[in-house]
């Protein structure tokens, strides 16, 4: 397809639109897995990511034939319903690209199963002077707590400054099940590490803490994909890690000497493509993974839920 302004500065370090859509391209097989069935929602930078944007539901009225769409319940719309890009092949991820799509945010359900989500997540955001550090050990914490009810979960960076896990689910469990159990580990984890973690919204509680943020179990909210670039000085992606390297994040600051040379958190286009081409999608049981959150966990955290 037409690929238009390529040599289009995105990024203060000259970063063009080019490369933008060839990453994204060179992404596709592992990222459309990801993306297919769901509403996509944009946040679009036709200036520059030092420049205006705006985050786009509705997918453009100038969207070819081919781009696939998908229903989208709203109370807003004058239809009581919009439509949404979604993405199933590579083309329409190269198109949005072009039209300078630095983010992409999906929704934690498929369109046909809009109150079911796929996936359980937790945004880990972590107030100064709190770090990585203190943000890998919250995941870790939130890992060995579903890890005892024999649940899997998987990790990525935010692409900013901190963590995001997922549980996935792919089951029958509905956001009026999964937002509330997000919330009763984040207050329960707050329980047990009140130094190290935070479940309330408000600022005032956050510096030297991780804020377990557990309200993106929501039909009305979106996710940054992963794979996503984000919008900064330099391209971040967010990035699946192991949690051998989240567990090496936990650990006391080594030397100077000795650090690596690259910040896990801040991988960059090229690191993410080379870790595809060599370790293959670390994310990919989260698009395939059956599991059933156990009774046992459930009642477990019943009596926290607010």
């Amino acid at each position: 397809m037409a690929r238009t302004k390529v040599g289009k500065v995105l990024f203060p370090d000259g970063f063009t639109k080019g490369q933008l859509v060839g990453y994204y391209e060179e992404l596709a097989p592992v990222l459309v897995p990801h993306l297919a069935g769901r509403a996509l929602t944009l946040r679009r930078f036709p200036d520059g990511v030092d420049g205006p944007s705006f985050y786009e539901k509705r997918c453009p009225a100038h969207a070819p034939a081919w781009v696939p769409v998908v229903e989208v319940a709203s109370a807003s719309a004058p239809s009581g319903r919009y439509q949404a890009c979604t993405v199933d092949h590579p083309a329409t991820l190269v198109w949005l690209a072009n039209l300078a799509t630095v983010e992409l945010h999906p929704s934690l359900s498929l369109a046909t199963a809009p109150q079911r989500p796929t996936v359980l997540v937790f945004d880990l955001d972590p107030g100064a002077p709190a770090g990585v550090g203190q943000c890998a050990q919250v995941a870790c914490l939130v890992r060995d707590l579903l890890a005892s009810f024999d649940v899997a979960c998987f990790t990525k960076t935010s692409g900013s400054k901190g963590l995001q896990v997922y549980v996935p689910l792919h089951g029958e469990l509905t956001y009026e099940v999964t937002k509330p159990l997000a919330h009763a580990v984040a207050v329960l984890l707050q329980r047990q590490h009140p130094e190290l973690v935070v479940s309330t919204m408000a600022k005032a509680h956050r510096p030297g803490r991780v804020l377990i943020d557990w309200s993106q179990n929501s039909p009305t909210k979106t996710t940054v994909a992963v794979y996503s670039l984000r919008a900064r000085a330099t391209p971040g992606v967010s990035a699946p890690l192991t949690w051998e390297e989240v567990e090496a994040l936990c650990a006391e600051p080594r030397p100077p000497r000795r650090r690596p040379p690259a910040d896990p958190l801040q991988l960059s286009p090229k690191d993410v493509l080379r870790r595809v081409q060599t370790r293959g999608d670390l994310f990919a049981p989260v698009a395939s993974l059956h599991q059933q959150l156990p009774a046992s966990l459930l009642d477990s955290l019943a009596a926290l839920r607010p």
